[in-house]
């Protein structure tokens, strides 16, 4: 017997002949003519040396060896179709794993909300976030996809540009909401402004070339922590408009600070470009900051 030739177009002729009891059935099943089915039968019993069918003037029933190989057959065709059905349900309903990296601020002012409602929209995706202010490498499947503020994306990864995050002056609301017209001029009020560790250059840029260090004694290590200091006290400090705009405890003193202005990018390695469940959050992730940073 040489197994290793027995192919599946052989196991399905097998199938049809038990199935329907004679080679024109077999035929007619299988869309072949009743000689190509006589022949394909006899070279099989060629091939493993063994009678597959009975032949009477009744039809074709399956010997012992006929037996034995239709159940292979049928276990085969189940498998066939239980893959095919699986990965229809995948094209449909996408699943698997997606590791995203983004910032504090972004996911606190943004990301959190729409995450959560495509997670609703797709259940079997897992989301598995990285939070931090550090870039970590997608080469090394730290994570699939970054959404990171910068002005200059590493050429080694692919994405699209979703945005512009526009930043401006925050002070608290009930020290503030009063004042007539923006605040003009900025030098004379307690700042907020970024600790080293932050690593905001282009805010301790601005800041310096304003002439406001001078009038900064308290700095803070990340957005949020600048955010909730703002809320808490009369010193004003430079903010995103999409953490601080929708914050009810602050208003807004300025207009956007186009020197502040940075792109926003969804990013992820170009192996991955073509994985659906990334392309489709990407996708749906990218439009919905589009709106959100409008």
């Amino acid at each position: 017997m040489d197994e290793q030739r027995m192919r599946w177009d052989d196991l399905q002729i097998v199938s049809a002949i038990v199935d329907t009891g004679t080679l024109s059935g077999a035929g007619k099943r299988l869309g072949i003519s009743h000689a190509t089915v006589f022949r394909r039968l006899t070279n099989l019993e060629n091939q493993l040396g063994v009678t597959l069918f009975e032949r009477s003037r009744s039809g074709y029933t399956p010997s012992a060896a006929g037996e034995d190989l239709f159940e292979v057959a049928r276990r085969v065709q189940e498998d066939i179709t239980g893959v095919e059905r699986r990965l229809a349900g995948k094209d449909l309903k996408l699943s698997g794993a997606i590791r995203v990296t983004t910032t504090d601020t972004l996911f606190s002012g943004l990301l959190a909300t729409l995450f959560e409602r495509f997670r609703g929209n797709y259940p079997d995706i897992k989301l598995e976030v990285v939070i931090s202010n550090q870039l970590h490498s997608l080469s090394k499947r730290e994570a699939d996809i970054a959404i990171r503020p910068t002005g200059n994306p590493p050429e080694t990864l692919v994405g699209r540009r979703v945005g512009v995050i526009r930043q401006s002056v925050y002070g608290q609301r009930s020290q503030w909401q009063n004042r007539r017209g923006p605040l003009d001029p900025l030098t004379g009020h307690q700042w907020i402004g970024p600790d080293e560790h932050m690593g905001n250059r282009a805010l301790e840029t601005w800041m310096a070339q304003n002439g406001l260090n001078e009038f900064c004694s308290y700095r803070v290590d990340s957005m949020l922590g600048m955010q909730a200091a703002t809320r808490s006290g009369s010193a004003v400090a430079v903010l995103p408009d999409y953490l601080a705009g929708c914050d009810p405890e602050l208003c807004c003193l300025t207009d956007p600070i186009s020197e502040l202005d940075i792109p926003l990018w969804i990013l992820s390695h170009p192996d991955l470009k073509r994985v659906k469940r990334m392309r489709e959050f990407t996708r749906v992730i990218g439009e919905e900051l589009r709106q959100a940073l409008v």
